[in-house]
């Protein structure tokens, strides 16, 4: 029987030190120590032995259970720590994760298209709040308090006194109180508007433009705008100046250019004409230079100003303004 408990011990040591995985060690456990494994059965069976056996017989059967229960513990833990069951495990047999490299958003890429665009013509490019008062945003841009001027501009009103500007012309005012003619700049930046729809969002971005010096015409205007929108997209791009009104320029025009969702045939997001408004411009309003101190009888000038995202839709032919703020990786790879 000695013999018979010592073979027990050596068999089950022997196969612990081979186990390789969790599921073998517990199968070993069941067949070792279980209720009806080989050690549990051996000291049922000690009342079969003689008497003077059995002390010893019991005694030792119980120190090999508990070392093969230690063991059994060992082996789980030698397993479970080992590496090949680790959760931060790597298998470098597995083919690489490609990182995904970053891009410029659409808008981001058009505004930097036309900074350059005006970089090249000499132009500067300044930058300023965009919570203003309302007397930059407004009334120093010739909009009288309660003027229906002001009903062009649908505003989101900070106070009775502050607003979020509506578009970065107030930095003209900002820029002409502290620098003396000549002045060419251009002020892009986000502006905010009560609207939204297919061609609106409440916040979108703006660039404007502001030339003063002397013996500045509508021609330089014209020609300007006329390089830029050809530069953007092509020369062969049919665009027209229409008079227009703005508060701050006088004369003013709208500048528009073909539709390029339906090619002058009338769409909806041309709202059927075949045109689509890309700037508004015009002669600054003396009302304007009187505000900063400038002498009208020396100097003149223009400005202008675009929305970067009605650019954006028609350079690449995007129907609906409120993709380019979805997020939707799957439109925004595509540029």
């Amino acid at each position: 029987m000695e013999n018979t408990i010592e073979q027990i011990r050596e068999d089950a040591l022997a196969e612990l030190a081979n186990a390789s995985s969790v599921d073998e060690i517990k199968a070993l456990s069941v067949k070792y120590v279980g209720r009806k494994g080989r050690i549990t059965l051996f000291l049922r069976n000690i009342s079969s032995l003689p008497k003077e056996l059995r002390p010893s017989a019991g005694q030792e059967a119980n120190l090999i259970k508990q070392l093969v229960e230690e063991r059994i513990k060992e082996a789980l833990q030698r397993i479970e720590g080992s590496d090949l069951n680790s959760t931060d495990y790597i298998d470098v047999s597995l083919p690489g994760r490609a990182a995904i490299p970053g891009i410029l958003h659409p808008i981001s890429q058009i505004n930097q298209q036309i900074s350059n665009i005006f970089k090249r013509l000499g132009f500067d490019i300044a930058e300023g709040p965009e919570i203003e008062t309302d007397y930059y945003n407004f009334e120093a841009l010739n909009f009288p308090k309660n003027h229906p001027a002001r009903d062009m501009q649908d505003t989101f009103f900070v106070s009775d006194d502050i607003v979020l500007r509506t578009h970065t012309s107030p930095l003209q005012i900002r820029i002409m109180e502290k620098k003396h003619p000549p002045i060419r700049v251009i002020m892009p930046g986000k502006v905010y508007r009560c609207d939204s729809d297919l061609t609106h969002t409440p916040m979108f971005h703006q660039v404007e433009g502001l030339v003063v010096d002397k013996n500045i015409g509508f021609s330089d205007l014209k020609g300007v705008l006329t390089t830029l929108v050809h530069q953007i997209f092509d020369e062969e791009i049919s665009l027209r100046f229409r008079p227009s009104f703005f508060p701050f320029t006088e004369p003013s025009a709208e500048v528009d250019i073909l539709c390029v969702i339906c090619r002058g045939k009338g769409c909806r997001v041309c709202s059927q004409t075949g045109w689509l408004e890309v700037l508004g411009s015009g002669m600054v309003h003396p009302a304007v230079f009187e505000n900063v101190n400038y002498d009208t009888s020396q100097y003149s000038g223009f400005a202008f100003g675009m929305g970067v995202e009605r650019i954006a839709m028609l350079k690449y032919g995007i129907d609906d303004l409120r993709k380019f703020f979805e997020n939707d990786f799957r439109f925004l790879r595509q540029f």
